[in-house]
């Protein structure tokens, strides 16, 4: 099946720091990776199956989740190229953070499709999946990698990531390019309405 591409490579990234999974399918030799959101984010799932459908055989469908949710998903086929990266990612069946992991504006802004949420001139990065050890490891990556100020913020009883105003306007710069319309709002820009066929657009 080859190998995956630099965009895949980013969007597989951005996702399993947001709420992508590899996971080892029962009886099988080869990771698989899942992608699963609210059926409401349809148009963010046709378009990451856009970019993945060569290592998909499926393409997504609506699965009615516990209680009320309605889900959205696919997966891909279990092959050696997930694998290699499910080793890197897991330890234990647990989502760790690589020591050699780096991330460029598109992983950054598949990250913040997935996990971000914008609060008065400040963003969020969900991360509270992660230890805080883990998420000290993503704040000095944000900074060494685009010089982002960033703190952690106590949610409840956990952890997440904050970034700071300042660097809230470089990181909108950043990632603006690759951000579908209806995630505009986490820009602070106003929702656009857009033909679902004209926001799936491949990424190179």
């Amino acid at each position: 099946m080859g190998s995956l591409s630099q965009a895949q490579q980013s969007i597989l990234i951005g996702s399993l720091l947001g709420d992508g999974n590899l996971r080892l399918a029962k009886g099988k030799l080869n990771a698989l990776f899942e992608v699963n959101h609210s059926a409401k984010q349809k148009i963010y799932v046709d378009w990451k199956y856009e970019q993945l459908k060569m290592f998909v055989k499926t393409g997504p469908k609506v699965r009615k989740g516990n209680g009320k949710r309605v889900a959205y998903r696919f997966t891909t086929q279990s092959l050696p190229v997930f694998t290699s990266v499910y080793m890197r990612f897991y330890q234990n069946n647990h989502k760790i953070i690589p020591a050699d992991l780096k991330l460029d504006p598109l992983a950054l802004a598949v990250w913040f499709m997935d996990d971000g949420s914008k609060s008065y001139n400040s963003v969020y990065l969900n991360t509270q999946q992660f230890s805080v050890d883990y998420q000290h490891k993503l704040l000095k990556l944000l900074k060494d990698t685009f010089n982002f100020s960033a703190t952690l913020n106590k949610d409840k009883k956990y952890y997440r990531i904050r970034i700071t105003t300042e660097s809230t306007k470089n990181l909108r710069n950043i990632i603006r390019p690759y951000i579908l319309p209806m995630f505009n709002y986490k820009l602070g820009d106003d929702p656009v309405t857009t033909d679902s066929k004209e926001e799936i657009r491949l990424v190179k």
